[in-house]
């Protein structure tokens, strides 16, 4: 069960719609813990991400006398911290080339990695560490903010792929190729370091 479906969505859409403020304290108790996660997981800063947390329930309340229940306020929230996180980013970033991945490239064609480490043979315990852990939280930094956001959300947030879909404004085709690109990219950013730690053969 993935971390959102443990949100209960019992909340009074025309009282918020109203701005009624102890419902949308309610709003905010349920999911600030879930965004706040979201933020630090992709800004890797606690300030940043209390940063982001409050734009994102500041723009909510502006924004509910708008918002017509099609999808649930859960999903919405992951939607606008999303593209908070997003804005951050590249205001940090000026120089940075737009790592957007190209609608036509969102295709069934996936490019494989060039070296794969067998990690088969590598004791639970190391693939468990917490340096394994760190590193690849490390190596998911790495990945380009579309792959980065597809990864997060569906790998390590636990979303449905139509949940995914909702939240990144993609089809649920475009989701699917870009968590494989992300997996197969993770998986040879971390050749080096399980490299390192195979037991050698006789």
């Amino acid at each position: 069960m993935s971390n959102q479906a443990r949100i209960e969505e019992n909340f009074s859409l025309e009282a918020l719609q109203n701005g009624d403020p102890a419902e949308f304290a309610r709003v905010v108790e349920a999911n600030s813990g879930y965004v706040y996660r979201l933020a630090m997981k992709m800004l890797q800063n606690p300030q940043d991400a209390e940063d982001i947390l409050q734009e994102t329930f500041i723009k909510a309340y502006k924004a509910f006398p708008n918002f017509n229940g099609r999808s649930k306020i859960s999903t919405w929230l992951y939607r606008i911290a999303t593209n908070e996180a997003l804005m951050f980013l590249r205001k940090k970033r000026p120089d940075t080339i737009s790592v957007e991945v190209p609608k036509e490239d969102d295709g069934d064609e996936i490019q494989k990695p060039i070296q794969i480490v067998d990690w088969c043979c590598l004791p639970e315990a190391e693939l468990m560490s917490d340096e394994a852990k760190k590193y690849l939280g490390e190596s998911v930094d790495q990945l380009p903010e579309n792959l980065k956001m597809t990864f997060i959300l569906r790998d390590i947030e636990g979303l449905s792929t139509r949940e995914t879909a909702e939240i990144l404004e993609i089809s649920e085709t475009a989701v699917k190729t870009r968590l494989h690109r992300a997996r197969l990219q993770l998986r040879e950013i971390l050749t080096s370091y399980y490299r390192e730690r195979l037991p050698e053969t006789v």
